[in-house]
Parts: C-alpha cells; sequence; structure tokens
C-alpha cells in the first residue's frame, strides 16, 4: 500500500530512477527522521510526546536508511540542513557542501506530524499560508543554486505551493504521510525497484498563497477572464508519472466506437458502458490509472466542470494491453436541485477518460432521455470498471 500511495510528480531529467554507484547527497530534516512517516493520530506523534523516555514501540524504518539497502555500493553523504520548523540556518552551508561534492541531491522535506500546535501538520496545526514549513524553502533554493541535480521529496500531511521548486529540480516526489513502510517505498520508487502508480488525491497548488480549492470546481472556479487570479493547480487532482509510456485506443460507448459530434443515449434510469484499450509502450511493467470523470454542462444548480465518477487500476508488462470498461449509470449524474430533492433529469453529460482530472484522453457526449427522477440512499455511488485480461 505505501509503494502504491507515492505519487512521482515530475521527471523532466530523467534524474530517476536513481543510477547506483553515484555520489549522492542526501539532506534535509527529513532524510534521517520518522517524522514525515506517521500521521497526527498514530501513537508516536499523539501520545509519544508526553513520554520522550519511550521508544515508539514499532519499527519505523528512515529514508536514509532505506536507500543504504536500496543502493548497496553507493556513497550517500547525509546532511540534515535544517530543522522541520525551527528558524536555524546554520546547517544549511554544510549540506550545500554536501550538494556541491555530489552527483545528484535528494532534498527530503515537509512536516511533523502532531496536535494543537505540536507539529506542522495535523489537528490544530493550521497555516496562515502553504509555504514549506521553517526555513525548509530556503535550504531548497540553495541547494538549487549549486547546479547538482536534486530530487525534491516531499513527506507531507498536506499540499505545499511548490512554486517554481519542483519546475527546477531534476525530479519531485510527494508521499503523504507514507506510514511505517514509507521510507522503503519512497526509496523503492527512488532506486527504481517500484514503478509509482501513486495519483493525488488532492491538488499541489502552485501558490504559497493558494486559497484552499478543489479540482469540483464550477466553471467561475477555475481560470477565466472574469478573475486576475488564475487558480490552475501546478498538478491536478489525480496526477502521477510512471517510468514506462502508455497508449490509450478504441475508445467506445456500449461497444461502438466513440464518435464526436454524435452522442450516445440512454435514459435517466438506465446505464452504458465506456472503456478503451491501454497499452504499454515502455521497455518496464507498470501500472496506468484509468479515470473517469462525469460533467453536466447545464443544469439547475452550477455544478463541477468534472467529478470523479470511478477509476481502474490497469497493471501491463511491456507491449501488454488490456481492455478497461466502466459501467455508468445515470444515478451517477444526480445532484440536488434548488427544491432540496436529488435528481436524475434529462439532458446532455460529458464522460471523460483521463489520466487525471485535467488529462484528459477522451469525451463522449451522453444524452438523457426520460422524466426527471429523485432518488435516494439506494441509488448507484460509483462506476464498477472491468479490467480484461
Amino acid at each position: 500500500l505505501a509503494e502504491e500511495s507515492v505519487v512521482l510528480l515530475a521527471n523532466p531529467a530523467d534524474a530517476l530512477p536513481l543510477a547506483g554507484g553515484r555520489r549522492t547527497a542526501v539532506v534535509g530534516p527529513l532524510a534521517a527522521s520518522t517524522e514525515g512517516m506517521l500521521g497526527c493520530y498514530s501513537f508516536p506523534a499523539h501520545v509519544g510526546p508526553a513520554h520522550p523516555d519511550t521508544g515508539i514501540g514499532i519499527e519505523v524504518p528512515t529514508l536514509l536508511d532505506a536507500l543504504r539497502a536500496e543502493l548497496p555500493g553507493t556513497e550517500l553523504d547525509h546532511r540534515r540542513g535544517c530543522g522541520v520548523d525551527d528558524p536555524d540556518t546554520s546547517g544549511i552551508a554544510d549540506a550545500v557542501a554536501a550538494a556541491e561534492a555530489a552527483e545528484v541531491c535528494v532534498a527530503v522535506v515537509g512536516d511533523r506530524a502532531g496536535l494543537f500546535g505540536r507539529g506542522t501538520s495535523g489537528e490544530g496545526c493550521d497555516v496562515a499560508d502553504l509555504r514549506l514549513p521553517g526555513v525548509q524553502r530556503q535550504l531548497v533554493e540553495a541547494l538549487l543554486e549549486t547546479g547538482t541535480p536534486v530530487v525534491l521529496v516531499v513527506m507531507s500531511g498536506r499540499p505545499y505551493g511548490l512554486e517554481d521548486l519542483a519546475g527546477r529540480s531534476a525530479a519531485a516526489v510527494q508521499a503523504f504521510f507514507p506510514g511505517e513502510e514509507g521510507g522503503p517505498a519512497v526509496a523503492g520508487v527512488l532506486a527504481g525497484r517500484v514503478n509509482p502508480s501513486g495519483r493525488l488525491p488532492v491538488a499541489v497548488p502552485r501558490e504559497i498563497g493558494a486559497q484552499p480549492t478543489s479540482y469540483l470546481a464550477p466553471s467561475l472556479g477555475r481560470r477565466s477572464e472574469v478573475s486576475s487570479v488564475d487558480p490552475t493547480a501546478l498538478y491536478p487532482f489525480g496526477h502521477g508519472l510512471s517510468y514506462t509510456s502508455f497508449a490509450w485506443t478504441d475508445f467506445r460507448v456500449d461497444a461502438r466506437p466513440a464518435v464526436s459530434g454524435d452522442p450516445s443515449a440512454t435514459t435517466t434510469d438506465g446505464s452504458l458502458i465506456l472503456g478503451c484499450t491501454v497499452r504499454n509502450t515502455g521497455a518496464r511493467a507498470g501500472t496506468e490509472v484509468v479515470q473517469l470523470y462525469l460533467g453536466d454542462p447545464v443544469a439547475r444548480v452550477s455544478r463541477p466542470v468534472r467529478s470523479l465518477a470511478g477509476y481502474a487500476r490497469v497493471e501491463l508488462e511491456p507491449g501488454q494491453e488490456r481492455r478497461v470498461e466502466f459501467a455508468v449509470a445515470a444515478d451517477l449524474a444526480a445532484y440536488t436541485g434548488p427544491d432540496g430533492r436529488r435528481v436524475v433529469e434529462a439532458g446532455d453529460l460529458d464522460l471523460s477518460l483521463a489520466a487525471s482530472s485535467e488529462d484528459i484522453r477522451h469525451t463522449s457526449r451522453v444524452r438523457l432521455e426520460g422524466p426527471t427522477r429523485e432518488v435516494d440512499h439506494t441509488r448507484h455511488l460509483v462506476s464498477e470498471a472491468a479490467v480484461g485480461d
């Protein structure tokens, strides 16, 4: 589970997987710490601070220890650089020196879970903006200035506004408090033993001052000419990369080729099948995540441009292809109208197969026909997916 949760955000320089045998600097407050592994309601974070002389009771490998196990024979030079949230910058120069002497630098930053102000993320640990805690941004900036390729690893409880940090890094990885096996999971992704397949359950914002937003925004909640603020995320909901590549073909609705401008039809109490074929076009096994989004362009209340209605993890060997099909019930288009009733009504819908909420591979227009139908708790809530052999 930990391995499947790690998200590869960016890898523009193909810095990942890390090549063994290269001098590698491993720096940052969370490189040799377990603080970024467990959430605030885990025993070590919740109760542990009141009993500093008591062990945490479970084995939680650090990322540094896990990297040593993944990359035997590789020289790993560790420097802390700074703490998670303290203002002391005296260790940054030492971390910079290690990065300058290395062929690649892994910078591990993020959160310390806690409660009511005892951590940087957790219950009662709110923030005024989404900058990295303490002087961690200053540390990463200094590492980037060295010219050594920097692999940015963020282990946190909330998404941070990475602004230009991720764009200037050779690669970027996100792990949200990945648990007691988080160190080996992240190290496995960095070293290439694990082909990443995690997808973002929230968006990573572009700016540290970004207001809390959701991909479930109506048209005016997205970038438009009516506002001078662009809320577009740096990495959208559902985003995640792989060390292999995939091709999506043969989009069909109810076994018929999906044709643009020729909407399929079903009734307000009916359903249809939407699917495609996914092929691994790369050189190694990997998992693609096919996501189904539903959009209702015309309704009596403002609706999200698109919302997740289902997804399927598709495991593929090199050259292998598999068919993915979603059973889409009209119930999934239900919404609560101005009169407080939750209904499915006649009209057009957009069903999209996508690699993220912004990476749309195909959209089919579907027309619901028939009387308005009120639904309750027995309605279909998700689209069931079937993945062929």
